[in-house]
């Protein structure tokens, strides 16, 4: 209940109120607390300032801010509670009067008043605000500030050894020392300390983020992840209750300030009265209702029978909602990888599929025959896609000259064509692959559990592979012919490598969009290719020219040579054949004598007179007793009988 010195509240009844009597004493000890907390917060972030500037990725100064978060809080409490137990000291010793206005000094000059003006307006608007709304919103935004300089996820943990003892001996030594001023405040009555159990609630806040504070350093480790991330999650609470100071200061503002009616406490935090056991959320707005329109929602019937089936009907539907959560539907196009207590046991199809509730059971999802394209090099910018007419001219992605540069592009060192020295050349290119996940069970519980980045993956390696392979080609084979199997030898060599790490990860197909030289070089690139092309043509005719003689000369002496070689062959083989028939007429005629002879004559002269025209002679067919004779010598083979009736000689001797 709030006193009112307008109504007639002179000092001797004000003097009555226990509250009243106890505020010299009670703000004595707010003041001495808040002294105390405020050079411990100092000094510990005077502290974690020094580690933080030379050891940023300690633990120490996200710790520290935190706690100095939460004393700042806590000194703020101690200080709005101060402001109160002034004003209720003043209340029972009423000040002198001062001096009017009127009997102040006048300045001069317009200059002066101008400034006394200025000084006058300002200060009238600070009272009208308030020293406690300053104050309290001064110490929300520092412990603000502090919170969010602790505010760093991405601390690696570290050992901090013998640190790491002392600093939770004194954390848990600070708490101690508030735990036993917590119980003090929680034990105070409320009609001669009102305040008090908003402070005890303030000092618990402190209390918990001490001994959290505590128990991360007693468990840092080089290999434990949770102390460093919950040493920076404490700074929640306190952030939490600073805000909603904050908060309060600013919406204070709008409040009218009487200078005759006491005080309410500024810092009061909805967060820190949740801070007791069993928890009472809706205490405060009972108490409200009923203190402020006399509605004792106690009485009520129905709210009665909510708050006594609240529990139970929470219970039961929480116990659905958690039991629905092992039930999955996967899409068409998917597939799902269902894990019990951590242990992937099957693959799952597309469908409804029922399993244990989440944590213990849960479903990974998994892509079933989506195809994927990807390029080797991304641009740091992507331009946005924009529909082109159909009408209209090629859209700039179709662009494939050499004298542009495209996005995808990116270069690379290949050989030089060079013979005789050692040197490189740079290219660029755009090679793209077709991808995607196996569609076999192995393949998917590799590319979910073997790879963290599947597109990072294939890029990496394909980067490796075509270092390698372009290390060894040069620039006209590569426009020439090493173009044709290219995509292929690449394609191959970046699924062996895939395969090797187990991703799970099929390779479709290889493009190769474009190879040639860089944008700035195409044109002398141009003008160089020509002129080899036409050294090259030159060249190529002379050699032919001289090709073409050898070759003739040579066909000459070949044919010169082989018909020598034939009519050899033949002559030999003429003798060799005369011979093996005399050597056989030889054995013959030693074998068979005379008749051989004959036998040989009459065969030559019945070969030579298959188709002559015979004159015969006998001598019998005369009387007398001159025989008719042939001369034989004038016959040769083949014998032709009207030559033989010229040469023929009547009455020449056998």
């Amino acid at each position: 209940m709030q006193v009112d010195l307008e109504e007639g509240d002179d000092g001797a009844q004000v003097a009555r109120l226990p509250r009243f009597q106890q505020a010299v004493f009670q703000g004595q000890r707010l003041r001495r607390f808040a002294i105390g907390l405020g050079a411990i917060a100092a000094l510990g972030l005077v502290l974690g300032f020094f580690i933080g500037l030379f050891a940023p990725l300690s633990l120490w100064p996200a710790l520290l801010f935190n706690q100095c978060a939460a004393l700042l809080v806590l000194v703020a409490g101690l200080q709005s509670a101060w402001w109160v137990t002034q004003w209720r000291a003043r209340a029972m010793n009423p000040l002198a009067p001062v001096a009017d206005a009127d009997e102040a000094e006048v300045p001069e000059g317009w200059y002066e008043r101008l400034l006394e003006d200025f000084s006058q307006r300002w200060l009238m608007l600070l009272r009208k605000i308030g020293a406690p709304t300053l104050w309290l919103g001064g110490w929300a935004l520092l412990a603000l500030l502090c919170v969010e300089q602790a505010w760093n996820l991405d601390l690696p943990p570290a050992a901090l050894g013998v640190s790491a003892t002392i600093g939770a001996t004194v954390a848990l030594t600070l708490a101690f020392g508030l735990l036993v001023l917590e119980r003090q405040l929680a034990q105070e009555n409320g009609a001669q300390w009102p305040e008090a159990g908003t402070l005890a609630q303030l000092t618990r806040m402190v209390i918990i983020s001490l001994v959290l504070g505590a128990a991360c350093l007693f468990f840092v480790k080089e290999t434990s992840v949770w102390p460093v991330r919950l040493v920076v999650l404490t700074g929640l609470l306190p952030g939490f209750v600073a805000f909603e100071l904050l908060l309060r200061a600013v919406l204070s503002l709008f409040s009218p300030h009487r200078e005759q009616l006491e005080p309410p406490l500024l810092a009061r935090s909805f967060g820190t009265d949740l801070l007791r056991w069993p928890p009472q959320p809706l205490l405060a707005l009972q108490r409200e209702l009923h203190n402020r329109f006399g509605i004792d929602l106690r009485q009520v019937w129905a709210f009665t029978y909510m708050r006594r089936a609240f529990m139970p009907v929470l219970g039961v539907v929480a116990f659905v909602g958690w039991s629905l959560t092992g039930v999955h539907e996967i899409p068409l196009q998917g597939r799902g990888i269902y894990e019990r207590f951590g242990k992937p046991v099957t693959v799952l199809g597309p469908g409804l599929h029922a399993g244990i509730p989440w944590p213990l059971g849960r479903v990974l999802a998994v892509e079933n025959g989506v195809v994927h394209e990807l390029a080797t090099s991304v641009g740091e910018t992507s331009v946005p896609v924009q529909a082109d007419p159909a009408d209209g001219p090629a859209p700039m992605t179709a662009n494939r000259l050499w004298d542009a540069s495209h996005v995808n592009d990116k270069s690379q060192v290949i050989a030089s064509s060079r013979a005789d020295k050692q040197s490189f050349q740079i290219v660029n290119m755009d090679v793209r692959f077709v991808y995607r996940i196996g569609l076999s069970d192995q393949a998917a519980l590799a590319a979910t559990y073997n790879s963290a980045d599947v597109p990072t993956l294939i890029r990496s390696t394909a980067s490796r592979i075509l270092v390698h392979d372009f290390a060894s080609r040069t620039l006209d084979g590569l426009l020439g012919e090493d173009r044709v199997g290219l995509a292929e030898e690449i394609g191959r060599a970046v699924q062996a490598d895939l395969e090797k790490l187990d991703s799970g990860v099929e390779i479709l197909a290889t493009v190769v969009e474009a190879i040639h030289p860089p944008a700035g070089a195409a044109n002398a690139y141009h003008g160089v290719q020509a002129a080899q092309i036409g050294a090259q043509a030159l060249i190529a005719r002379e050699r032919g020219a001289a090709a073409e003689a050898t070759h003739q000369a040579q066909l000459q002496a070949s044919i010169a040579r082989d018909q020598a070689m034939a009519t050899a062959h033949e002559i030999n083989a003429t003798a060799k054949a005369t011979d093996l028939k005399f050597t056989a007429e030889q054995k013959a005629y030693a074998n068979a004598g005379q008749a051989f002879v004959l036998e040989q004559y009459l065969s030559q002269l019945s070969q030579g007179l298959t188709n002559a025209r015979l004159l015969v002679l006998d001598h019998r067919l005369g009387g007398n007793n001159n025989a008719p004779t042939i001369d034989l010598r004038t016959f040769t083979l083949p014998a032709d009988p009207a030559l033989s009736r010229k040469t023929a000689q009547p009455g020449a001797a056998h």
